[in-house]
């Protein structure tokens, strides 16, 4: 595989947040997994299906009910909402929430978000085979059809 390990995050604060990629890879590799990203990236302006959203639903809801197994993930839950929200969101408005997302609404976010935006990029090690910022900014912007 080209990647070692791969994680998307998403953290939010009450008037920002941050959402990406953490991968780990070496040498030549790196420019793969980086147009990798950056193509999944592009799928979800253009192409995400509802089938897509409604298997992506239904892992977000199964795993907001795993990680409140016990007393110390529900506290940090409780802290995390806090920060982002200012109160304690029941988990049945969560669901809520969810289950009004569809793949237009996706769509309309991601291409907001992401097309024509200016990515943020952090390498550490041997970076020669980290794409150039240019290179890798120029990729977020398409001719749409």
């Amino acid at each position: 595989p080209a990647a070692h390990s791969f994680m998307s995050f998403n953290t939010n604060y009450s008037d920002t947040g941050l959402w990406g990629a953490y991968f780990i890879g070496e040498g030549p590799r790196m420019m793969e997994i980086t147009d990798y990203v950056v193509r999944e990236w592009i799928a979800l302006c253009t192409k995400i299906t509802d089938q897509e959203v409604e298997r992506a639903k239904n892992i977000l809801k199964a795993n907001l009910r795993l990680q409140l197994d016990g007393t110390t993930p529900i506290c940090e839950d409780i802290g995390r909402q806090m920060l982002a929200y200012g109160r304690r969101v029941p988990l049945e408005e969560f669901e809520y929430r969810i289950d009004n997302v569809n793949a237009a609404k996706v769509r309309e976010v991601c291409t907001k978000y992401i097309y024509d935006r200016c990515p943020a990029l952090a390498a550490i090690g041997p970076a020669v085979a980290v794409p150039d910022y240019a290179s890798l900014r120029s990729e977020f912007y398409w001719l749409r059809l």
